[in-house]
């Protein structure tokens, strides 16, 4: 007999389907106070919302092979195609198997110098604008994670690229638009959403084409690097079909783009936002940056495993600003969660921003507090309760290397400046594909005491 999680209200259902357009945070939020497993019925299609560590754990890891990318990365497919992040399948495992050793931790600790110096340099950006008015700070963190994945993944200098970042919002606005329109507008109707991502997509393709032959022909010319770029251009020259190997290599390489900053750059720009506002414990981020880091030096990779309350720092706000705030599923054939029925074909959500707020796994949730992410705290909580960047096989690739980066970036800002938020200015989280601030963090900066 099937067993069905329950159903909002029906009074309820009507607010519900319409914050899926306006307010999907909210729409997560209310589900998860309805009950941790909630089935919403949007005509045909079924949508599954499940909140807690062992449902995650199943979904995510146990039985993952059942359960393909869903609502929102199918529909960012028009501009990633089958890329890492929505490709399925062997051409997934294969995809993932030829970047992975670009993701080594013995390699990736041996970018720590790059990562410390394009850090360094943003301190010194934001140094020069103190006194001098707000500055977009999200938006120099943006230039920042460019840079440092350009650096690192591609041996390529990004910062003419200036347009990157401004592309994806557009990919990302068109993505959110098909999903709650279900992909019953044409892209070619001419709606400002539409004409926006078109041109986005224009300028994606011209960035994609100009980097691959730049590339292609240092490597012609002996460039024997082995990084995540180049693996990417090798497999496509091996590909038996040439042509689909370019394909491939296309949206390997936007996808890698996209993932490769847009992350990070969320979780920069939540970090320092939460530190401006508990000045206590950007004191103690400070207190410790300064004994580790003393003497005015930038931090090197065996620094990482010493700045430890600086990583529960930038742990805490990933837990409340995750950068992958939704991580959606659809069942292949019928399964069994939690005692509860899924059928074949369902939409499944998993949330980390509402299970990392879950009341029973976390005390006071909206209560910024690092020390939550002491070892002794960590070890009493279910593994799956804090999962920012998702879990099983398709685990982050790039975990290792955007967690070095956060940490990097927020020991040196805090060690050396203060920012203030500009007053009256409110961050509004935007859940896109990832979880931006919309309209950017303007802020005030001054070298700190």
């Amino acid at each position: 007999m099937s067993v069905h999680p329950p159903g909002p209200p029906v009074r309820a259902l009507p607010g519900l389907l319409r914050k899926l357009a306006v307010d999907r945070l909210g729409m997560m939020r209310d589900a998860a106070a309805l009950s941790d497993a909630v089935r919403v019925s949007m005509g045909p299609k079924k949508m599954y919302i499940l909140n807690r560590p062992d449902y995650a754990k199943h979904v995510l890891a146990d039985n993952a092979a059942n359960y393909h990318k869903g609502i929102g990365l199918v529909e960012s497919r028009k501009v990633l195609g089958d890329g890492l992040l929505t490709s399925e399948g062997e051409l997934w495992r294969a995809q993932r198997r030829n970047v992975q050793p670009a993701f080594k931790p013995g390699r990736i600790a041996a970018q720590a110098g790059a990562v410390a110096e394009e850090s360094a340099r943003l301190v010194e950006l934001l140094r020069a604008r103190a006194g001098a008015g707000p500055v977009d700070v999200l938006g120099e963190v943006t230039g920042l994670t460019l840079g440092v994945l350009g650096r690192t993944l591609m041996d390529t200098a990004l910062d003419r690229y200036d347009g990157i970042a401004h592309a994806f919002e557009a990919v990302q606005d068109q993505a959110m638009f098909d999903m709650v329109t279900q992909g019953l507008v044409p892209t070619w109707v001419p709606l400002g959403t539409q004409r926006r991502f078109r041109r986005a997509r224009r300028e994606l393709a011209r960035t994609v084409t100009g980097l691959v032959a730049d590339r292609s022909a240092r490597m012609s010319e002996g460039d024997g690097a082995d990084d995540a770029f180049a693996r990417m251009i090798l497999a496509a020259r091996e590909h038996g079909d040439p042509a689909v190997g370019r394909r491939l290599l296309r949206e390997e390489l936007v996808t890698l783009l996209l993932a490769g900053h847009e992350t990070t750059a969320s979780t920069l720009g939540w970090t320092l936002l939460l530190l401006a506002r508990h000045p206590h414990i950007r004191g103690l981020v400070r207190e410790e940056t300064r004994s580790v880091l003393a003497g005015g030096r930038v931090p090197e990779a065996e620094d990482l495993h010493k700045l430890t309350y600086t990583t529960q720092a930038v742990q805490e706000a990933m837990r409340l600003y995750p950068p992958v705030w939704i991580l959606p599923r659809v069942a292949q054939s019928d399964d069994e969660v939690g005692g509860f029925t899924v059928p074949a074909g369902a939409d499944v959500l998993i949330s980390p921003y509402t299970l990392h707020r879950h009341p029973d796994l976390w005390e006071e949730p909206e209560r910024y507090d690092p020390g939550r992410f002491d070892p002794s705290r960590v070890a009493s909580r279910p593994r799956y309760a804090y999962i920012p960047f998702g879990a099983g096989p398709r685990f982050c690739v790039g975990s290792n290397l955007g967690m070095m980066e956060a940490v990097f970036v927020t020991a040196l800002v805090t060690r050396d400046l203060d920012l203030a938020v500009v007053p009256g200015h409110e961050a509004v989280a935007e859940p896109m594909m990832s979880l931006r601030m919309r309209g950017g963090l303007p802020m005030t900066v001054r070298p700190a005491e």
